[in-house]
């Protein structure tokens, strides 16, 4: 597989060595915006379309100029104009209808789709919006984008004879959206698959997913999974098959209590680590970051390593998410200039025995 890392790398980086920093996605929306989607949803307001599309503009750009003011290598814009990582996709894609809202946990709810008919390609999902981000973007720009296992594991199937089916089906648009993507740009696609570690007897579904996923996407596109929570050692190390060349994992919210799952098996794949918590507002110290970054060193050489928050962080409050972000890459240009100094042991994973 082809190293797409150095693409990413600034000019005129300070250091010979580079950890790529990131976010995996998702950020807080801007007060303001939630108001303007109330508005736009009313339909005794005045506030129509055009108003909805300008201040998803403005949101998205305030939100790739935040992540940029952090130093972050490579942004997003936060996801401004998606609201649930399932809802957002399935109101594309044809063959899908909406029944009303379920509880998903805590007092979070979402649209759970149904699939009511053959799903096929619609509208563009993503192309418009990864423009927009790389027009307004000084730096490079990830494309996340849920995963085909997701969406059909998190919908109700009501034609399919198998969730399977469903998932294969919905990997070939996956793919259709990822060439147009490709052909408007992007070089790192980020697959989002949370419901792979909570089902992990079908990782072999996920790998034919992926593996239709990047059918004929060019050598130098980065392509990653992000899987958060769950129970690794159920999918590891099964995954290192997978046609991917970055696995993001969510590994600071346990305090690294799973580490030791993938020391046990070299890992032969980029590690996109997280080290700071998405599910807390306390913002960790830069001292702290490093320590949780020193950690991935256990499992990867610095030449493998990616630099991210455990997840998505739409439920912080603002502040404490630009933080997090802010203390995240200054304590990862200080773990590379001690690199460089010499003055970090790296102790990663030996393959395993025969």
């Amino acid at each position: 597989m082809t190293d797409t890392r150095e693409q990413f790398r600034p000019e005129g980086h300070g250091t010979d060595h580079f950890l790529l920093t990131t976010v995996v996605g998702s950020y807080p929306k801007p007060t303001w915006l939630n108001r303007a989607r109330d508005h736009w949803e009313d339909e005794d307001h005045e506030f129509d379309d055009d108003d909805w599309h300008e201040a998803t503009d403005d949101a998205a750009r305030l939100i790739t100029n935040e992540h940029e003011r952090t130093g972050m290598d490579v942004v997003v814009d936060g996801e401004m104009r998606r609201n649930e990582m399932v809802e957002y996709f399935a109101h594309r894609i044809d063959g899908y209808e909406f029944n009303g809202r379920v509880k998903v946990w805590g007092h979070n709810y979402f649209d759970k789709p149904s699939v009511v008919d053959e799903v096929t390609y619609g509208e563009e999902w993503l192309v418009e919006e990864f423009e927009f981000t790389d027009d307004v973007s000084a730096r490079p720009v990830k494309v996340p984008i849920t995963g085909p296992y997701t969406l059909a594991n998190w919908s109700f199937n009501e034609v399919y004879d198998s969730q399977e089916a469903l998932a294969y089906d919905l990997a070939d648009l996956v793919n259709t959206e990822i060439e147009r993507l490709v052909d408007a740009g992007a070089k790192y696609i980020q697959i989002d698959e949370p419901a792979l570690a909570t089902t992990p007897d079908d990782h072999a579904i996920v790998g034919e997913c992926l593996d239709r996923i990047v059918d004929q996407i060019p050598d130098d596109v980065r392509v990653g999974l992000h899987v958060c929570y769950g129970d690794y050692s159920r999918i590891y190390p099964e995954i290192l098959d997978y046609p991917v060349e970055e696995f993001d994992l969510e590994l600071c919210n346990d305090n690294y209590e799973q580490l030791d799952v993938f020391t046990e098996h070299e890992f032969t794949k980029d590690l996109a680590l997280g080290v700071v918590d998405a599910h807390v507002a306390d913002v960790e110290s830069v001292a702290e970051i490093k320590d949780n970054i020193k950690k991935g060193f256990e499992i990867v050489p610095p030449e493998q390593l990616t630099v991210s928050p455990d997840c998505g962080l739409k439920l912080l409050p603002r502040d404490a998410a630009y933080g997090k972000m802010e203390n995240m890459v200054q304590a990862a240009r200080e773990v590379e200039q001690e690199l460089d100094d010499g003055d970090i042991e790296v102790g990663f994973a030996a393959p395993a025995d025969d």
